[in-house]
């Protein structure tokens, strides 16, 4: 029986600070979840890993009453996969811009 092993990933990178910065409020909360989940995708495609390899997400957001649509885009992805998830408000994420932030979880077997 061979190990697994964990991965970590967070959707907040440079770039996607930077494209914040840049388009302002136009980019809603549904739309940052989105772009959040593409690059927690990416990043785990680098470790060897998939969204299916996710098992527990945790949302953080900065208005929770728009939870509805930040969980409607979370659910595009993780619908067939459902890894635990919280969704959490906080008074502010690293940059104004920035409405949600997600951190997931995922297990590879090797």
């Amino acid at each position: 029986m061979g190990a697994d092993r964990g991965l970590f990933a967070s959707g907040a990178d440079r770039e996607r600070s930077l494209c914040f910065r840049n388009h302002g409020n136009g980019r809603g909360r549904d739309a940052q979840t989105v772009q959040t989940i593409r690059n927690i995708e990416a990043a785990l495609a680098k470790a060897g890993a998939a969204l299916a390899d996710v098992v527990r997400t945790r949302i953080f957001v900065t208005n929770i009453a728009e939870w509805e649509k930040i969980a409607r885009a979370h659910g595009e992805f993780f619908a067939s996969i459902r890894p635990a998830t919280s969704m959490l408000q906080v008074s502010a994420l690293i940059s104004p811009e920035m409405l949600v932030e997600i951190e997931a979880d995922a297990v590879v077997g090797e």
